[in-house]
């Protein structure tokens, strides 16, 4: 079978998608590939046809932080807030007209298209003009629920997730307008997440059932069109495993800090919060680096900066793991059985580091508001024994990588040969 897939966003973003690709390739299927142009290398090192599809991320990074900085920090001043809006999705909307484009080349003779979280938009109307199964990959529980925020009655939950898909639907409506005059399809009248959901697409949800307690019982109405599977990841090796691997064994296990793709805005003051930290603690840290520039920052000896690294591989050897709140990170910390400490910088981060303190695996707070006093007090609780044993119990119930990758396999190629009966498992 042929299968395509576009996908958009960073790194965490876009490895489930490379990660089914992949698997779906060693079954014999041909997977074409799309892609940032920034992570096309990426994509094509795990030997998969890729082509471009969207702008670099670094053209709506640095954007999206100051935004969400902003928001969270100064969220009273609307007319700043708006102008950072505009300034942020300027260059996303942009590239809206070239995905469409891309989009209709991959999937030209596929049987099925699978997109990613962000801009599925665009490829859902490919897949209703080929007349083809959309299949679509979730980090996070988008579609609307009574979950989401458990301190509020589930209707004004349900009820405002509903609204916001109106909301983005009527900032998008144009490009989509046009995007479907392009393509000859009538003009949409409800927003894409409903029509998504209506055509009868998979919607695979990849993470833990264990993280939205309820959420399952919610959505089984739709008889298994939102499948959960786990977090999908290819759980990569580097070349600084190794030597990472061995200065832990040279001493205490550390404490990892890793902040994503989102540069933070001063490496220098980061390092020195997070030495500072550690030595009042009596710990050692790790620092992965991520998108942050660390060259020529003074790192003290209990310190190390490192590149890329196997979280899975990495954390397991930790005491604790502080992240940034990614979707993906944050499921390698809860898998590997360590207290987990988000400090987020968007809205879906800021979501997880709320799944995180509800589970009592560990805490959170804003990555803005952050100071060496907060960071040492809250590194003080998530390093308490509840918060160690709690880490090691919820690792239990956590899906494994390979078992996660498998099923999402396993149903987009029962999908694409019988997609009226996907659901009958």
């Amino acid at each position: 079978m042929r299968f395509a897939l576009t996908c958009y966003g960073t790194r965490g973003d876009i490895e489930p998608s490379v990660a089914v690709g992949r698997e779906l390739q060693r079954r014999g299927h041909e997977v074409r590939m799309g892609v940032p142009p920034d992570l096309v290398g990426f994509s094509e090192a795990a030997g998969l046809t890729t082509v471009t599809y969207g702008l670099d991320t670094e053209a709506w990074l640095e954007r999206y932080r100051n935004f969400w900085t902003s928001f969270f920090g100064n969220f009273w001043k609307v007319q700043e807030l708006v102008g950072l809006w505009r300034e942020y999705w300027e260059p996303v909307a942009q590239c809206w007209a070239e995905m469409s484009t891309t989009a209709t080349a991959l999937a030209d003779g596929a049987d099925l298209l699978i997109a990613s979280q962000s801009f599925q938009e665009p490829a859902a109307n490919v897949a209703e003009y080929y007349d083809i199964p959309l299949a679509t990959l979730h980090n996070f529980p988008v579609r609307p629920n009574g979950q989401l925020v458990p301190a509020l009655p589930s209707t004004v939950v349900r009820s405002a997730m509903t609204a916001l898909d109106w909301v983005f639907w009527r900032m998008n409506k144009k490009a989509e307008d046009d995007q479907r005059r392009e393509l000859g399809l009538p003009k949409a009248t409800s927003p894409s997440p409903t029509r998504i959901a209506e055509r009868g697409s998979l919607e695979i949800q990849a993470y833990d059932e264990v993280c939205f307690p309820g959420l399952a019982s919610e959505w089984a109405r739709w008889n298994g069109q939102r499948p959960f599977i786990g977090a999908l990841t290819m759980e990569l090796t580097t070349d600084a495993d190794d030597v990472v691997a061995s200065w832990i064994a040279a001493g205490t296990p550390p404490i990892c800090f890793g902040f994503g793709s989102i540069a933070v805005e001063s490496a220098a003051e980061t390092v020195d919060m997070i030495s500072a930290a550690c030595a009042r603690l009596g710990e050692r840290g790790l620092i992965c680096a991520g998108g942050t520039d660390f060259s020529g920052v003074s790192i003290p000896d209990h310190v190390k900066v490192v590149g890329a690294v196997n979280y899975a591989a990495i954390f397991p050897l930790c005491r604790a793991v502080v992240h940034h709140g990614g979707a993906g990170t944050t499921a390698a910390s809860m898998r590997a059985g360590v207290p987990t400490l988000v400090l987020s910088t968007g809205p879906d981060q800021t979501y997880w580091g709320v799944r995180v303190k509800r589970l009592k695996v560990g805490t959170a707070r804003r990555f803005s508001g952050t100071t060496q006093d907060t960071l040492v007090a809250d590194l003080h609780r998530v390093l308490a024994p509840q918060y160690v044993s709690r880490a090691r119990e919820i690792a239990t119930r956590m899906t494994k990588p390979a078992e996660s990758v498998s099923n999402a396999a396993d149903l987009v190629e029962k999908f694409a040969t019988c997609p009226e009966r996907a659901w009958q498992r």
